[in-house]
């Protein structure tokens, strides 16, 4: 969250008024005109130990949602949408006190330690960079990871704006295979390629239940809205029966940001990004 919470919620709002995108990114954002930097040429982070920002490790609050920070990144793995942000914020402070730059191979992201690393994986096209995360975000539209516009180069996600990814958690004591630049690219690991991998779907869960009839009451409801397709989907949580009201598979993450508006436009709650 940059510069703190407290200013970063206001960046967030008038983010959020924003009433034009381009390219996925808000009107008064994006890349420099001319950028400064030669991104095909910025290597990956690479992990190192480094001690985490107290500050930045206490629980928080941004729009009536409570996060709390996780204490390490290893073993963290999470599917879902990422954003990239660029011109608006660089120069400025991140979360952690450090200066965000775009063109740097850096993330915003709302759990994980700052600072810490992770392998961040396009599910669309295989691309894979390492970024070091040192800022809190987004907290707009469903988003899961913040990159820096450097990283979003690299991942090809620039014109869209958005990217359906997977985000791994590294530890900084770990060794990884990295990429020194565009030009000379590394080995990578099977996680960072998958190129043979199944495309991803991606939908969004309205709600989850433990009694199907509450279910049927929610999927009923959202179908009558013309927001489809919807279903229940069964499941076992923790050996309890879960029946959870998807909408999808849907076919861009602009369609899920609409869907989600018109599920909110109900009086219901934001539903959540899911990417299988």
């Amino acid at each position: 969250m940059r510069r703190g919470v407290a200013v970063l919620l206001i960046a967030a709002l008038a983010a959020g008024c924003a009433t034009t995108r381009r390219g996925g990114y808000y009107q008064d954002d994006g890349p420099h005109d001319r950028p400064r930097v030669d991104v095909s040429n910025i290597p990956d982070a690479v992990p190192r130990p480094e001690p985490i920002s107290e500050r930045s490790s206490r629980p928080y609050h941004v729009f009536g949602v409570s996060y709390r920070p996780l204490a390490s990144a290893s073993g963290y793995r999470e599917r879902g949408v990422a954003s990239w942000y660029g011109k608006k914020f660089h120069g400025q402070h991140t979360s952690n006190g450090e200066t965000y730059d775009m063109y740097a191979m850096t993330a915003a992201h709302k759990t994980l330690p700052l600072p810490s690393y992770a392998r961040v994986r396009n599910l669309n096209n295989g691309k894979s960079v390492i970024v070091r995360v040192n800022d809190r975000g987004p907290f707009l539209d469903n988003r899961l990871i913040d990159l820096s516009y450097a990283a979003a180069y690299r991942l090809g996600i620039l014109g869209t704006g958005t990217g359906i990814v997977e985000v791994e958690g590294l530890s900084g004591d770990a060794p990884v295979t990295t990429v020194a630049a565009a030009g000379a690219p590394a080995k990578l690991s099977p996680i960072a390629t998958a190129e043979a991998a199944p495309a991803p779907r991606l939908y969004l869960q309205a709600g989850a239940f433990g009694n199907r009839d509450n279910a049927d009451h929610l999927r009923n409801r959202l179908a009558e809205a013309q927001i489809v397709p919807v279903h229940v989907e069964p499941a076992q949580v923790d050996g309890q029966p879960r029946f959870r009201v998807r909408i999808g598979p849907l076919d861009s993450v602009e369609a899920s940001d609409r869907i989600a508006e018109q599920v909110r436009n109900l009086g219901l709650a934001k539903p959540i990004v899911v990417v299988e």
